[in-house]
């Protein structure tokens, strides 16, 4: 084996490691800026994480234009914010993009996607801007080793050759999506380099469930659920949204916000189910004489064939599943029983779920975890623990929904690295 050998041909000014949307933003700034920038990617490509998110479409931003509205999603992270997201917050984002060719459009809930609806356009001009500053990237090219020498990083190991900067930005990502190169390399660095690593746990990610039922209609949306958790039986609490059953359980954005709180019943120990009303505007006694009334309308036909009639679009194989033994579907709509007509009404007011897990890293959206805010000057996102190393993305400890605010905080804390370095 050949031993490593420092480049001394080239000294960078900044070295940033790791290309996707946090660390192309933080390279592409300080190379604007007039600095000699080296970008170390481990893949063979750049932006390999950036170009799945959103389905594909990128949800790029969150569009909301008061910053004390936008932070709050951001949990305890909301105070240490405010001078980053000064510097660079989500106004500056869509001129940026739309200065790069790609303007922004802003759909429900302010969701803001490239007009394109590509992810893919949002990689291309990112790569675009780091061309056009002359950033020196390399691909393939994963670290091994950072030096550090009296509180300051001294060199990074690629294969058997040492870069060496002024500077030194870390946007390895955090551990979500890990086909895609983000195994959280970072965290074993920065512990490594001194500082403390909450442990990674996947938080906004779909839910596993045991029943059967769900699983019949996957792939189906259901609208303006109300969705009620339970710990050993004690309600714990209730929320209203769409939700997406999937062939392991359930998921969609609203699903994917309540993770966290899941999480902390499963690691409690706790037992976790929970009930969905299908109809939460409507009292279960208002339910059922709505129901007889329709019923009554197809009195001659088999109640398997007015079902999609008396329930949401799409629910009634999972009614079907979950109820099988109890009602004979097969039954004409006329010969149902009092309590066969009962029991699909509270089926319908309280769908039963056995949450067994939250999904992996694999398939979350966001995992979070790193290092502590405590440990990084937010103003200009450098360590407090090693003077020339700089912390951006997903590293960071700081929690928030889906929504554009993980690409939001990306970019913010690239931008200010990248001006900082």
């Amino acid at each position: 084996m050949n031993p490593s050998v420092r480049s001394e041909q080239i000294h960078y000014d900044v070295i940033v490691i790791g290309g996707g949307a946090s660390g192309m933003m933080a390279a592409g700034v300080a190379a604007a800026n007039g600095k000699h920038v080296l970008l170390l990617e481990k893949n063979t490509i750049l932006g390999a994480k950036l170009a799945i998110t959103g389905g594909g479409r990128c949800n790029i931003t969150n569009a909301e234009e008061d910053v004390r509205s936008l932070l709050s999603h951001f949990g305890a992270a909301q105070e240490f914010l405010y001078s980053s997201f000064a510097q660079f917050g989500m106004k500056d984002t869509c001129s940026f993009f739309e200065m790069l060719g790609l303007p922004i459009v802003v759909e429900d809930r302010k969701r803001a996607f490239p007009h394109t609806q590509k992810a893919t356009d949002v990689v291309r001009v990112m790569k675009d801007y780091l061309t056009m500053h002359k950033v020196i990237v390399r691909t393939s090219a994963t670290v091994t080793k950072i030096d550090i020498k009296d509180g300051e990083i001294n060199g990074v190991h690629v294969g058997t050759e040492i870069y060496t900067a002024t500077s030194y930005i870390l946007a390895t990502g955090g551990m979500s999506h890990p086909e895609t190169g983000s195994t959280g390399d970072g965290f074993e660095w920065l512990q490594n380099l001194g500082h403390k690593v909450k442990r990674a746990t996947p938080t906004i990610v779909p839910l596993a469930t045991l029943e059967a039922w769900s699983k019949v209609i996957s792939g189906t949306t259901l609208q303006s659920m109300k969705i009620t958790f339970f710990a050993d039986g004690t309600r714990v609490f209730t929320k209203s949204g769409n939700i997406l059953f999937t062939h392991f359980g359930i998921s969609g954005p609203f699903v994917l916000n309540l993770a966290g709180k899941v999480n902390d019943l499963l690691v409690s120990g706790s037992t976790v189910t929970a009930t969905i009303d299908a109809y939460p505007g409507v009292d279960l006694g208002v339910l059922e004489d709505q129901i007889i009334l329709t019923l009554e309308t197809y009195k001659n036909k088999m109640l398997k064939n007015v079902l999609s009639d008396i329930m949401p679009s799409g629910m009634a194989p999972g009614i079907m599943k979950l109820l099988e033994g109890e009602i004979n579907f097969e039954t004409k709509v006329h010969s149902l029983s009092k309590e066969n007509r009962k029991t699909l009404v509270r089926a319908l007011k309280a769908l039963p779920l056995t949450i067994t897990n939250l999904m992996g890293f694999d398939r979350a959206v966001v995992a979070d975890g790193g290092v502590p805010l405590t440990e990084i000057d937010t103003k200009t996102m450098r360590s407090k623990k090693v003077s020339n190393l700089l912390v951006t993305g997903d590293l960071l400890d700081i929690a928030r929904p889906s929504g554009g605010y993980s690409l939001q905080l990306c970019w913010t804390t690239g931008y200010v690295a990248g001006i900082n370095t």
